[in-house]
């Protein structure tokens, strides 16, 4: 019997569930492709945050290899909805969010920011 799985911290839930194409109907004709939250997450970290995967690994709370395989689905998932013209859903996954831990909490600091594991998120800005 495998291990279970260790669930992979994810700073926040996708705004947008799915991707359609443009053109064509909005049925499932066209075929759907799903790319799991935590397969998000790391396209955000790497393309969007510009983290090296090392980093990236550790706010997500798994190893480098771990999270270059996840990366790596999750764009080959990508791939596949623009070149194929595919719907593009997001959700499932073992995930967990992100505890929030404040270490620049003080007297005339107020609150500003996650400072788990280097994520310099700012919170309510």
């Amino acid at each position: 019997m495998p291990r279970p799985r260790k669930p992979r911290f994810v700073c926040q839930h996708p705004l947008i569930s799915a991707f359609f194409p443009k053109e064509g109907s909005l049925d499932d004709s066209l075929g759907e492709v799903i790319l799991s939250v935590e397969g998000l997450e790391a396209i955000r970290l790497v393309d969007l945050e510009d983290l090296d995967q090392e980093d990236a690994a550790g706010r997500m709370n798994v190893s480098r290899p771990t999270f270059s395989r996840i990366l790596s689905e999750a764009r080959a998932v990508v791939a596949e909805a623009l070149v194929n013209g595919k719907i593009l859903r997001i959700e499932g996954g073992t995930y967990e969010l992100c505890p929030i831990k404040c270490s620049k909490r003080g007297v005339g600091r107020g609150f500003r920011g996650c400072s788990f594991r280097g994520c310099k998120k700012e919170l309510w800005s």
